[in-house]
């Protein structure tokens, strides 16, 4: 048996801890951090390995693996450089500010022949991977559209957070939740070719969104329409997709988004009210050992990720757009 893959994490806050938990198999060689305090707490919750400060310590160390989880700002930046030092990559969504600092990241992947992930976890809860599923195997027959929403309620002091900073998050509640709903809509649907909506302030004293509205269309007219809030108030996570046959509806993400389910929906010959099937997941949320597996299998096979890089800039193209349309 070969011996697990080493990781170095650059970002020790609530997202690298996620992650330096759910390595499937992997091991945590370092922690990176600016602040040593942070570091030294994770590096000490997994023993054998050790904490860091300097970039430069990871990058000329013998780790495969580089897990990047920090500001939207620093993503790219610190990914490009573990890339030129020739080490895979796992980096949190949306991997960058724009989509001309993900090209810079694609070019520099396929120079250095390394493999590449963006972190969009929702695709490996499992409510979603039953969708997935089940929509692959027909069950809902051609799909037509799709209708999501995903907000929280913020808390005291939000607006002094990193995430309403743009130069630090490069903008608001559309880059930080609405980028998942995005990925979601594209793995259904496929690519978009016509992108309209806006992103507004309604709450919030901050010079980034607090909502985000958007129609998205495929070249066939398969159409997301899409609403992220952080004036939700109450967490909420839904996601239905209609089909010829029969809708899906996936709810919750467990914890406070509530108890994820999937509804099927199947269209009965005379129609009326369908046959309706409930898939409750209680269980808590494996998907970050579930992507984490996945990352490991596409490095082991170099097999190309997805979602990728590609995949994220399909995702921020849409982003920018939205925000070029709002006025």
């Amino acid at each position: 048996m070969s011996a697990p893959l080493e990781v170095a994490i650059v970002g020790c806050g609530l997202i690298g801890r996620k992650r330096a938990q759910s390595l499937a198999g992997a091991r945590l060689t370092l922690a990176c951090d600016l602040d040593a305090q942070r570091a030294q707490e994770l590096a000490t919750l997994h023993p054998g390995s050790r904490a860091v400060t300097d970039l430069a310590e990871v990058l000329r160390s013998p780790v495969q693996l580089v897990i990047v989880a920090t500001a939207n700002h620093a993503l790219a930046p610190l990914a490009l450089e573990a890339i030129r030092a020739g080490k895979h990559v796992l980096i949190e969504k949306p991997g960058a500010i724009s989509t001309a600092e993900l090209e810079t990241l694609i070019a520099a992947a396929e120079a250095q022949k390394v493999q590449v992930r963006i972190g969009y976890n929702h695709r490996y809860h499992p409510a979603l991977r039953k969708a997935r599923e089940l929509i692959d195997a027909g069950a809902i027959g051609d799909l037509m559209f799709l209708r999501g929403r995903y907000g929280h309620g913020g808390r005291l002091g939000y607006e002094k957070e990193w995430r309403s900073d743009p130069q630090l998050s490069g903008g608001g509640e559309l880059i930080d939740q609405g980028v998942h709903l995005i990925d979601l809509a594209q793995w259904f649907l496929g690519g978009f070719t016509d992108i309209s909506g806006h992103a507004a302030t309604f709450f919030w004293d901050m010079p980034v969104d607090d909502n985000a509205f958007l129609s998205l269309r495929t070249a066939r007219g398969q159409t997301a329409w899409l609403h992220v809030s952080c004036t939700e108030w109450k967490n909420l996570f839904s996601l239905e997709i209609y089909g010829r046959t029969g809708k899906l509806h996936i709810e919750g993400l467990g914890g406070s988004y509530g108890v994820e389910r999937l509804a099927f929906y199947k269209m009965l010959p005379q129609m009326g009210p369908p046959d309706t099937t409930i898939f409750e997941y209680s269980r808590g949320d494996d998907s970050w050992r579930l992507e984490m597996a996945e990352f490991l299998e596409d490095i082991r096979l170099s097999r190309t990720p997805q979602p990728g890089l590609r995949e994220g800039l399909a995702t921020l193209r849409v982003v920018e757009s939205i925000y070029r349309s709002t006025p």
